[in-house]
């Protein structure tokens, strides 16, 4: 007998209550941090370029919660502003990623042949570069503005995006499902997006996580080099770069963004494991 299937009400319900405590906190966690960085403008006390103090590194007050950094602006403002940046960033750079990367993977397995070769091997090519030395021989060469680093970011990683979703279409094109589709006179077109596009879902979107993880270090990186994003904008990775003496007089201040950027890779991982072992309990037994 055939179940059914669930409605997405439904899903919702049944996801909800597979949540564990370690789950629900990486979850809320996330939507408070894209919460604050869409309100930041709002909810930020003071502009992130406002100079309020001639003290370093001053220590928390009712005035700065968090306390200044070297140049004396609040620690909590230009953190706010920060994640904005890096969620913005990164959010953008792993969307185009993941559009143009699953496409061009799902074109060559569908087509195959020399096709699939050709893509294959000029994908293995650029894959060969170090992504942080071709990130900042571009960089180097056209600017850190931000279409500058969204296309460039975003070029690096749509080829890793791309073996994975070639591998996904690659394995789903030979199933029996498909092989049909072909047999009913169906098109390349309609077959990835009705057969190959629906079964590829859960792996692509655990891969998204990761991609979206893997952004944002790769930003805060080239923001900690200096080729990233430029003050007086800041991101969490100019954050940590302005503020590194502050270890020196025993204050926290420059690891206020470095635990951000870690709560939040950690937060992302934890949900995309949940995801994939969810969905792992989830598939029919064969009979």
């Amino acid at each position: 007998m055939i179940e059914e299937p669930h409605s997405w009400r439904q899903g919702l319900r049944d996801a909800a209550g597979d949540l564990t405590l370690g789950v629900s906190l990486c979850l809320l966690f996330l939507l408070a941090i894209f919460f604050v960085a869409i309100f930041a403008q709002w909810i930020a006390p003071y502009d992130q370029a406002e100079i309020l103090t001639n003290e370093s590194f001053e220590p928390p007050s009712a005035r700065m919660w968090l306390g200044s950094d070297y140049l004396g602006r609040d620690v909590l403002s230009r953190l706010l502003y920060g994640a904005q940046v890096t969620l913005f960033l990164a959010l953008t750079i792993t969307f185009l990623s993941f559009f143009s990367g699953v496409g061009l993977g799902f074109l060559a397995a569908a087509f195959g042949g020399r096709v699939d070769m050709w893509m294959s091997r000029l994908n293995d090519a650029l894959l060969s570069f170090p992504a942080l030395m071709l990130a900042l021989i571009v960089i180097n060469s056209l600017g850190s503005s931000f279409p500058v680093l969204i296309v460039t970011i975003a070029f690096i990683d749509m080829t890793r995006v791309y073996r994975v979703a070639r591998a996904l279409a690659v394995n789903i094109m030979v199933l029996d499902y498909v092989e049909a589709a072909i047999v009913r006179g169906e098109g390349k077109g309609w077959i990835v997006w009705h057969e190959v596009l629906p079964n590829a879902l859960t792996p692509l979107a655990a891969e998204f996580g990761i991609r979206f993880t893997y952004t944002i270090l790769f930003i805060s990186a080239l923001s900690f080099l200096g080729l990233g994003v430029q003050p007086p904008q800041s991101d969490l990775g100019v954050m940590v770069r302005e503020n590194m003496q502050a270890i020196l007089y025993g204050e926290f201040t420059t690891l206020y963004p470095a635990f951000g950027i870690a709560l939040v890779a950690i937060s992302a991982n934890v949900l995309v494991d949940w995801m994939l072992q969810r969905s792992s309990a989830q598939l029919p037994e064969e009979i």
